[in-house]
């Protein structure tokens, strides 16, 4: 695998384009996505119950092929009853007229403020203003990415190269994701584009697998969004042999596509809403899979622990305390546990053991921006990470100005 400075117009046959339409005061709030020929697609959605009208949408359209991909910012069209099911649709129609397919071909999403409509004059005038900009370049697939972008400060990309077959494969993604992130599917908006030759059924099983282990396992604030959607769309232009059973070619996929995720899943994290930190929970010897993801899910979900974290307090307790209530089974005295950065690494805690550590050497190593908790049991061999980030006075000012 060859990671590239790249995004979604990287793959071939795919354009993009992002503006500033009016959902938003000043900046940009639209983007598009096209491909030059149909694409098979495959989505990961929020598992609330409430869900957005794009949320249901994608759902029922994402068996179908998809030429383009509309998305804006300012406003979740959540919550807003039928008329925010017919205004998704209308949205979906507003760029199949201008592709030329009909509006079960193109998948939209929405992400702002819950509970308000659709101003659908501008919604609509937005993409017909954002269609005639699209482009392949790099600089075009920059704009869509900022077009996502709610609380975020910065964009968020990532792409890679693999070769099957002797065919050269390219991925690309972007994704926004500040607040409302909380394991189990926390992408806010990600959308990935390939132009790998893969079946419908493979496409799903690499995503659905990717995600486990990358969007399903950050944190930001504990809140699970209404309009959590991460989207693949492959068209097949690399001409590779089809990948369609789980072979060297799937994995070489997968492997590419799980970069992708993970590291636009690490950036969702380390830019949660007013973040001065990121953390990263590893857990080794915990007694199944399950086990290892819900304690280090409950570790970075911790505010208790994510407050230490901001305030550079090496308090390991708050950390074996999330553990213990993370509904996994483990003896407590079989624990040992590290803080590490790239200034240090400090142990506190060695088989059940406190250790009298260094508070000084420990509050040095808080300093850092990326902070890591090594978790060692003793209960089996299964191992998992997840990420969060400090919770600071500046997420608290965010969201209670959010609306105005």
């Amino acid at each position: 695998m060859k990671i590239i400075d790249g995004n979604v117009t990287s793959p071939k046959g795919f354009k993009a384009s992002g503006d500033h339409v009016g959902l938003k005061k000043v900046k940009k709030d639209m983007a598009l996505i096209t491909s030059e020929v149909p694409c098979v697609a495959s989505g990961c959605f929020t598992t609330n119950v409430v869900k957005a009208a794009p949320v249901l949408w994608d759902m029922k359209c994402c068996k179908n092929k998809i030429s383009a991909i509309a998305a804006n910012s300012g406003n979740a069209n959540a919550c807003t009853g039928e008329q925010g099911m017919k205004d998704a649709e209308e949205m979906a129609g507003t760029l199949a007229a201008l592709v030329g397919v009909n509006a079960e071909n193109v998948l939209v999403c929405s992400t702002g403020v819950i509970g308000v409509n659709l101003p659908m004059d501008t919604i609509n005038n937005g993409i017909r203003q954002c269609f005639p900009l699209l482009g392949d370049s790099f600089e075009n697939g920059q704009l869509a990415a900022e077009a996502i972008m709610t609380t975020d400060t910065v964009s968020k990309t990532a792409a890679a190269q693999i070769e099957i077959n002797g065919k050269k494969v390219t991925l690309g993604g972007m994704a926004k994701g500040s607040g409302m992130i909380n394991p189990n599917m926390a992408t806010m908006l990600c959308f990935i584009t390939t132009d790998a030759l893969i079946s419908k059924e493979m496409l799903d099983k690499a995503l659905k697998e990717c995600v486990d282990d990358s969007f399903n396992m950050i944190s930001v604030d504990g809140d699970m969004s209404t309009n959590d959607t991460t989207l693949v769309i492959a068209n097949g232009l690399a001409e590779n042999d089809i990948i369609d059973k789980a072979d060297g070619s799937f994995e070489k996929f997968k492997e590419a596509l799980f970069y992708i995720c993970k590291k636009l899943a690490v950036n969702c994290a380390s830019d949660g809403e007013g973040a001065t930190k990121l953390i990263e929970a590893n857990v080794k010897g915990a007694k199944n899979k399950e086990d290892a993801r819900k304690i280090v899910q409950s570790v970075v979900s911790s505010n208790l622990f994510k407050a230490a974290i901001f305030g550079k307090d090496a308090n390991w307790g708050r950390a074996l305390c999330a553990m213990g209530y993370s509904g996994a089974q483990f003896d407590p005295y079989g624990v040992t546990l590290h803080f590490r950065s790239e200034n240090g690494n400090i142990l506190l805690m060695d088989n059940g053991v406190p250790i009298v550590f260094d508070e000084e050497l420990a509050s040095h190593i808080l300093q850092a921006h990326d902070i890591y908790v090594d978790i060692e049991m003793h209960e089996g061999d299964a191992g998992a990470t997840a990420w969060g980030c400090d919770l600071t006075y500046e997420y608290v000012k965010i969201n209670g100005d959010y609306r105005s």
